[in-house]
């Protein structure tokens, strides 16, 4: 049964709604506890699911994952995973999109459909080789950065790609 929200006023908890995410946000082997909270509060506030695919970095009850998602967990739909394989049989995303420095297209190139899921490496090393060969290069998105730099932060790439996406679907469900 799940536990009693302290919602705001007006505001009810994913487990109210009955929740059907436009989105999927999938971070593989997250290693920091905020981006992981700050992304917590961005699928909650995107209408996005979040899926976390062990081994996680942290303990998912981590004080610093608390601090940054504020109280938007009961407002997400969080799920975790055992692994990538387990994600794609429970969830079957009709796409996936493999988020990399190493992509071959640009994020905003594409058109983005209901139900697409939005895979992020760790932030320490990104996605493995062998995943983002698993996907043709339109699928393999990058956002674009200046020469020199070797990556954006995690919680603000997932936004950055993330409200592209909503924003092609006209905000869908936003006030």
């Amino acid at each position: 049964m799940p536990q009693k929200s302290r919602a705001r006023r007006g505001s009810v908890s994913a487990i109210e709604i009955g929740f059907l995410a436009l989105f999927h946000v999938v971070l593989y082997q997250p290693e920091i506890p905020p981006n992981t909270g700050n992304i917590i509060r961005l699928c909650a506030n995107t209408g996005s699911s979040l899926h976390l695919i062990h081994p996680l970095g942290f303990d998912f009850d981590d004080k610093r994952l608390r601090r940054a998602g504020l109280d938007y967990r009961e407002f997400a739909d969080v799920r975790q995973h055992a692994d990538f394989a387990v994600f794609l049989a429970e969830v079957a995303p009709p796409r996936q999109f493999a988020v990399s420095t190493r992509g071959a297209q640009r994020y905003d190139t594409v058109a983005y459909a209901a139900g697409d899921a939005f895979v992020f490496g760790p932030e320490t090393r990104g996605l493995p080789q062998a995943m983002l060969d698993e996907l043709p290069a339109e699928q393999r998105i990058r956002l674009p950065m200046c020469p020199g730099q070797r990556s954006l932060n995690l919680s603000n790439s997932v936004a950055v790609l993330l409200f592209e996406a909503w924003r092609q679907h006209g905000f869908s469900g936003g006030a």
